[in-house]
This record gives C-alpha cells, structure tokens and sequence, in this order.
C-alpha cells in the first residue's frame, strides 16, 4: 500500500473544512423557520406582536395586512396552497366561518385554558384574543348624558333625527344587530335598522364617524370603546366622552378580535407556539399597549385606564352566539345598507 504525503492529507482536510463551512450555513438556513400571519387587524397591533415575537424566539413574522373578510376568502381560495400559517381578524365571524368550513386547525389545549372558555370557539378552532365593548360616543356641548336613551333600539326613533351617526359596514355594527336579533327577535332588529337608515348618519369607518362628534358635527355615534382611546392618544384631551349602555343591552355588546391557525399551515408546531404567545400574558401585553382593547388572558386587567371588564354590564351573547353574522348583512342588504 502506498503511503499518501503529507501535505495532500492536509489539501484533503483543509478542502472538507471549506466545504463543511460553506454548506452548515446554508443547511440552517434552510432549516430556520419564518412564519406568515394574515392580518386583518389594524396593521400596527400585527406588527407589533410579529415585532415582539421575533425578539423572543428569533422567528420572523411575515405579515399581510388586508381586511378580515378578504383575508378569510383568500384563505379559502388559496386552499393547502396557502403561505398563511395564523390568520389574525378583527372580528370573530369569519374565523367563525373558516372553522365550520375546516380551514383551522385545533388550538393547543394549553393555549385554550388561558382564556375563558365564552371567547373560544367551542370546537377550539380559534381563540379570542383581547375584547372591546360597543359603547356610544357623544358630545356634552350637543347633547347631555343623562338625555341618551337608555336601549340602543331608541336610536332607530324619530327624534334621533341627524343627532346619531354609525358604520354599517363595521364588522362590529352588524355583530351587534344579530346581537340584537338574539335578544329581541328578527323583526325587532330589522326595525332598528330601517330606523337608522332613515334617521342617523352613515360613516365610512369609525374614526371618521368618532372625530365627527368629536368636532361637533353630529351629538352621538355607536363605535367600539378603543378609538376614543386612541384618538385621546392622538391629541390629548377630548371633548368627547363615552357612554356605557347597562342592563344587558344590546348597546353594550363585547365582541373580540379573534386568532387561529390554519390547518394548511407548514410550520404547525410553531404556529400553535406563536398563537400561544398571543393569548399568553406577555403577548397580550404587547396588544393591549398598542390598542386599548381588553386583555383576555384569565386574570389580565386592563392598565389603560378602561372602565373595568367586570364592570361591563354587557349582554350574554358570545361570539360563538354570533356565529358569522351573516343575518346581520341580509338585513342590511333588505333595508338598503348596503
């Protein structure tokens, strides 16, 4: 046998060195997950938590901003094609509506225990993330507190004539006329809406509709409690101010925005592990600093000043109650809303 010289034994070692050093990177490369989160909150509450969690776990969020429903269609047409790993929604209807359909997987049962059992979806498809109370906005120079009704079906009357104003295309809006629906029957919500129609003002969105009271243009507007906090975060001190309905009323529904993973997801180990983050304490911190909605982690309060959770006299109505809303758009759609 021939001996091999020295110094090719050392060639040898220094190329398989080289070589080992060029591939290693790139086979961890390829092996470093990213995610993709569809988000059809408001884009900087997506990027916030993309943000945080990044900083965390070293995974790289990619986020796609585009409106709830949109998102959710896109979900269903692009099928197990869909780069979507988590969809993030501003409302719960059209998780609500991909979960029935079998787009979502099942959420970690670890995950399901951090949050109260009336803001999940009862198969576990999605979760609530932080909630937020429909609320009435008014002016005290246009209209005294003690002079709103004391039911939000009062609005839909004729003395409410110019003086309210409301979003008709706001997931929120048609969440609380099923609410409605629940409480008091079909025709009691289609009345509600014909009246609006006939005597309040619409909006294009709700901070549109909120700076119109805010500038004394109209006495009252039925928006969700977090866009008077972030226009206050905006200029400081309001002229406007909130009113809380009671009583159960229809007027004082919480609704929540609402996360789940996709069953089409690649990566689905990690995905569950983000959407943890996002129910955990830590990861609702990260919302509720960026948006003054309520946290839904069990035991979490809000240090946003909010009128506290508990002291919400909402209505019983949970958004699985809700379902997809889709009364709501067919009523709108007969009293010409849209």
């Amino acid at each position: 046998m021939t001996s091999r010289n020295p110094r090719s034994l050392l060639r040898a070692l220094a190329a398989c060195l080289l070589s080992t050093a060029l591939v290693g990177p790139l086979a961890q490369a390829a092996d470093k997950v990213e995610l993709t989160l569809y988000n059809g909150q408001h884009k900087e509450i997506g990027e916030a938590i993309a943000k945080a969690y990044e900083a965390k776990t070293g995974i790289h969020v990619n986020v796609r901003k585009g409106s709830s429903n949109q998102l959710a269609s896109q979900v269903m047409e692009e099928g197990e094609r869909s780069p979507a790993d988590l969809i993030y929604t501003e409302e719960s209807p059209p998780l609500n509506n991909l979960g029935e359909k079998g787009f979502l997987a099942k959420t970690d049962d670890s995950t399901l225990n951090m949050l109260p059992p009336e803001y999940v979806a009862k198969d576990g498809s999605w979760i609530g993330v932080t909630a937020r109370v429909r609320v009435v906005a008014y002016n005290p120079k246009l209209i005294d507190e003690k002079d709103l009704p004391e039911t939000v079906l009062e609005f839909a009357e004729p003395q409410w004539q110019g003086k309210v104003g409301f979003v008709p295309t706001s997931g929120a809006f048609q969440e609380q006329a099923v609410a409605i629906i629940k409480l008091h029957g079909r025709e009691a919500a289609e009345e509600w809406l014909t009246g609006l129609r006939a005597f309040g003002k619409t909006y294009t969105n709700n901070m549109v509709a909120l700076k119109a009271v805010e500038n004394g243009e109209i006495a009252t507007v039925l928006v969700n409690n977090y866009y008077w906090f972030a226009l206050q975060r905006e200029k400081g001190q309001l002229d406007s101010k909130l009113h809380y309905f009671s009583n159960g009323d229809a007027g004082g529904l919480i609704t929540i925005s609402s996360a789940a993973v996709l069953k089409s997801s690649k990566h689905p180990r990690e995905a569950q592990a983000l959407l943890a983050y996002m129910a955990s304490e830590e990861g609702q911190r990260v919302i509720t600093q960026t948006t003054a909605e309520y946290p839904l982690h069990k035991g979490m309060v809000s240090d946003r000043g909010l009128k506290p959770f508990d002291e919400l006299q909402a209505p019983a109505i949970t958004p699985a109650d809700i379902g997809n809303a889709e009364d709501a758009l067919d009523m709108e759609r007969d009293v010409g809303l849209n």
